[in-house]
Parts: structure tokens; C-alpha cells; sequence
């Protein structure tokens, strides 16, 4: 099974990362133009690198899924604060979620695990965001955690625009109205390694926030 990392300067994390790659899952470390040699030490520890150079973590996340070769993919962060480890939870609960037939996105409900995991101020727009999501697409989300599973034709239908921040919200809303069942599971969420570009900064959590609300304004439920 294909795992999509996106990665922009994640050289210090990606050992970690991939060296609890569970057995059967395949890292494809998407190259977000990078300037410290992430590409390098992917490729050092046998990932597959796959380059984005337009920056966006929607356009990583896409590149990576139009890259991928197996029936079901799974997407989640390269800074370490999410394990490898958890990946064949996921991809069991989707298995369950599927058991009827009806498409379905299972996501990683983050359970902070350790001091500093998640900020108080990145886990109050997160807690926001989810409530809107909710009101518009009836779903019954506690977050919009980006360690994710899903089949990969699926999500290239579902036609996702978005380049930047709002693309895992706009996954959700489009599945959603696509009549996908959706569930998430809980995963640990550890201390990531280096500095968020989102959630470790006030600055990076409101451009984050700014382009999901866009998306929520933009996409029809």
C-alpha cells in the first residue's frame, strides 16, 4: 500500500518516519521543493521521492496520489508527529467502513501524546474548523487529522482544486457529497520534530484556518 508524504524540509524527521514504515506499506516522499536535502535522505532510506516543486500542501498530497500505484492509499505528515505505526489501523477500519460497498475516507482522530503535541492554538481552530465541516456535510468529525486512508481512484474523482491548506477539508466536503462514508480512528500525536509550518506558529495556523474557511465558502455541500 502506498503512503503519500508530503515534505517540505523534513530531512531531520524522515529518518524516523520511514524507518517505522510498517512491512507492506510503501513511503512515497513528495519533494515540496525542498531545501535541505530531504530528497537525499528519502532516497537514503528507500523511499520512493516523487517532486512537487509548485509549493502547496494540497499540491504534494495530489502529486503523491497521482503518483501512487496501489488500489488504496494512505496520506500523512513527514515531521514525525505521526507514526507508521498506526497505518494498518486505518487501513483496517476502512476495510470495515467499506464492507457494505459505499466508497469511504477514514481519518486519524490525533490524541495528543507527550508535552507541546498540539498547541492550544492550532487545537482550537482545528475544534472550530471540525464544527463547521460538520454543519455543512452532516458528518460527525472531532478533527480534521491529516493521517488519512482512502482508495486512490476515488479521490482523484472527487476532483479536488484546492493546492494549498484547504485540501484536507476539501477532501472531507467532496467525499462527503459524494455520499462516502466517513470515520476516523484514534492515532497518537507526537511532538513533531523541527518547526511547524502550521501548527507551531499563530502566523501558520490562520493561513491554514484562512484557506479552509475559503474552501467551506467554496464548495458546495
Amino acid at each position: 500500500m502506498d503512503v503519500v508524504l508530503p515534505c517540505l524540509n523534513e530531512a531531520e524527521a524522515l529518518p524516523w518516519v520511514l524507518t517505522r514504515m510498517p512491512e507492506g506499506f510503501r513511503p512515497l516522499v513528495v519533494d515540496n521543493a525542498s531545501t535541505d536535502g530531504s530528497a537525499r535522505v528519502a532516497a537514503g532510506h528507500g523511499a520512493r521521492v516523487v517532486p512537487a516543486p509548485d509549493r502547496g500542501f494540497g499540491a504534494a498530497c495530489h502529486a503523491g496520489i497521482l503518483a501512487a500505484e496501489t488500489e488504496v492509499v494512505c496520506v500523512m505528515d513527514a515531521d514525525a508527529s505521526l507514526d507508521p505505526g498506526e497505518l494498518p489501523g486505518l487501513a483496517a477500519a476502512l476495510g470495515d467502513l467499506e464492507s457494505g460497498g459505499t466508497p469511504g475516507l477514514v481519518l486519524g482522530r490525533r490524541r495528543p501524546s507527550g508535552p507541546g503535541a498540539w498547541p492550544p492554538h492550532a487545537r482550537l481552530g482545528n475544534a472550530v474548523l471540525a464544527r463547521s465541516l460538520n454543519r455543512r456535510a452532516g458528518t460527525r468529525l472531532h478533527d480534521l487529522g491529516p493521517m488519512r486512508a482512502a482508495r486512490r481512484e476515488g479521490l482523484l474523482a472527487l476532483g479536488l482544486a484546492d493546492r494549498r491548506f484547504g485540501y484536507p477539508l476539501e477532501m472531507v466536503l467532496r467525499a462527503a457529497a459524494a455520499g462516502w462514508r466517513i470515520a476516523e480512528t484514534d492515532v497518537a500525536y507526537l511532538p513533531r520534530t523541527g518547526t511547524s509550518k502550521v501548527t507551531g506558529t499563530l502566523g501558520g495556523t490562520v493561513r491554514a484556518v484562512r484557506d479552509m474557511r475559503r474552501v467551506l465558502a467554496e464548495v458546495a455541500p
